[in-house]
């Protein structure tokens, strides 16, 4: 990855409490967008595959600047409730 695709995704990261980055055409990205959504949490989606500098797997979610997971992470911390406190964690402060 070029040094100025890291900085854009840091960049992306940190300007947004919940970062979502996507594939237009990805089942799971978009089961993990639904669920989102449902929620009514607001997401940032950056979708790679309609960037010139592709990327690897998706979807990768992060929530505030923490690395959350993929599709079957976020059906995780939604369900266990981690979701919910990663959410709250950066507005308490």
């Amino acid at each position: 990855m070029s040094d100025t695709i890291k900085a854009l995704v840091e960049r992306l990261i940190n300007e947004n409490k919940v970062m979502f980055f996507s594939k237009s055409y990805c089942p799971f990205c978009k089961n993990a967008k639904n669920i989102l959504n449902t929620k009514g949490i607001q997401f940032k989606a950056f979708e790679i595959d309609l960037e010139t500098d592709g990327a690897q797997t998706v979807p990768n979610i992060f929530v505030n600047k923490q690395h959350l997971g993929g599709n079957s992470d976020l059906i995780a911390a939604n369900d266990n409730g981690k979701l919910d406190t990663m959410l709250k964690s950066r507005s308490e402060l």
